[in-house]
């Protein structure tokens, strides 16, 4: 669908401006929506913030378009969901207090 925007007025012009950002907006809702479905409340979850160590922690909510974790240092992060991974024990400190790691017998 083409639309010849020379013929329209200044008011039908911001009105299509509104109409488009709103819709990029919700578009990228959709899109971090989409990425947060891949976790659940409570699963543990590793990201590397920009300069510096990979954290790992637990993911406690969503927001609209990011998520909360808490690292296994108390700290709160806002991230955004493609950032995320799901974290394997083999992440680093991930494995404290009465969990006991076992191996897979083959």
């Amino acid at each position: 669908m083409r639309i010849d925007i020379d013929k329209l007025t200044e008011a039908e012009l911001i009105d299509l401006n509104h109409r488009i950002v709103e819709r990029l907006r919700f578009l990228g809702q959709k899109r971090a929506h989409d990425h947060m479905l891949k976790f659940k409340i409570g699963e543990r979850v590793a990201f590397q913030p920009e300069g510096l160590p990979p954290k790992v922690g637990m993911l406690t909510h969503y927001n609209k378009k990011t998520v909360t974790v808490i690292t296994e240092d108390g700290q709160h992060w806002t991230v955004s969901p493609r950032f995320l991974q799901k974290a394997s024990p083999e992440d680093v400190g991930i494995i404290k207090g009465n969990v006991i790691p076992l191996k897979k017998i083959k």
